[in-house]
C-alpha cells in the first residue's frame, strides 16, 4: 500500500467514523427531545398537582379540627349525663324514702 493510498484510506476511515457519529447524535437527539407542547403540559400537571395537595391538606386541617369540636362535644355530653343519671338516681333513691315515710306513716 502506498502512501497515497494509505492516506485516501484513512480520510474514508475518519469519513465514515465522522458520519456515523453525526446519525448517532442526531438519533439521541430525535428520540430524547421533548416538545413544548409536552413541557407546557407537565406544568400544568405538576401545577394542579400541587394545588390538589393543598386542599388535601387543607381538608386534612379541617377534618383534625372538625374531629376534636366532636370529641370535645361528646365528653361534655357523656357528663352531662352522667350527672343527669346521678341526679336521677338520688331522685329514686329519695322518692323511695318518702314513700316508706308515708306508708309508716299511714301504718302507724
Amino acid at each position: 500500500m502506498s502512501r497515497t493510498e494509505f492516506v485516501v484510506a484513512t480520510a474514508i476511515i475518519l469519513f465514515v467514523a465522522f458520519c456515523l457519529g453525526w446519525f448517532a447524535n442526531w438519533l439521541v437527539h430525535r428520540f430524547s427531545r421533548v416538545a413544548a407542547d409536552d413541557v407546557a403540559q407537565l406544568d400544568r400537571m405538576s401545577q394542579e398537582l400541587h394545588e390538589a395537595e393543598e386542599t388535601r391538606d387543607q381538608a386534612i386541617t379541617y377534618l383534625q379540627q372538625r374531629e376534636a369540636e366532636l370529641t370535645n362535644q361528646l365528653a361534655q355530653t357523656e357528663a352531662e349525663l352522667r350527672a343527669a343519671m346521678d341526679g336521677l338516681r338520688d331522685a329514686r333513691h329519695e322518692a323511695e324514702e318518702i314513700r316508706a315515710h308515708l306508708k309508716s306513716q299511714q301504718a302507724g
